[in-house]
This record gives C-alpha cells, structure tokens and sequence, in this order.
C-alpha cells in the first residue's frame, strides 16, 4: 500500500468519512464521480482546490478498501 498522505479522517469532518487532505470533500464523493463517467481532467475543472495527486490518492485509497476481506475469529 503506496503512502497516502491526503487522505485524511477526522471525526469532526464529514462524520469521520475518508476526506482529500480534511477538506469536506470525501473519498466516496471523488470515486463516485469517476464512476459516473466524469474524467479527472473534468473534476479539477469542477472542483478547482483538488489536485490531481488527491484523486489519484482518492481511487487508491478506494481500490484498497475494496480489497479488504473480513476475518472471522473463532467464537464469533
């Protein structure tokens, strides 16, 4: 996992949701939109205070979660 040094959570930021280097702009809001079609190029258009650094931080961050994998212990 490379260093993801703007991705930042904070309780009192977004209820604590991943966010780009604690602004109220969360990782899930970045991801969604590169789902939906819109281009990098497009969203630092959009949003002119995020960096390309920080979506490209956002869909690694992303990509990791989604390789997480539960665990179950025994008793549980």
């Amino acid at each position: 996992m490379g260093h993801l040094d703007r991705i930042t959570q904070q309780p009192e930021v977004m209820g604590g949701r991943p966010c780009i280097r604690g602004m109220r702009v969360t990782v899930g809001m970045v991801v969604g939109q590169i789902g939906s079609g819109h281009s990098v190029d497009e969203l630092l258009a959009d949003f002119p205070y995020l960096e390309r650094e920080d979506v490209l931080q956002a869909l690694l961050y992303a990509a990791w979660r989604a390789e997480e994998r539960e665990v179950l212990l025994a008793g549980e």
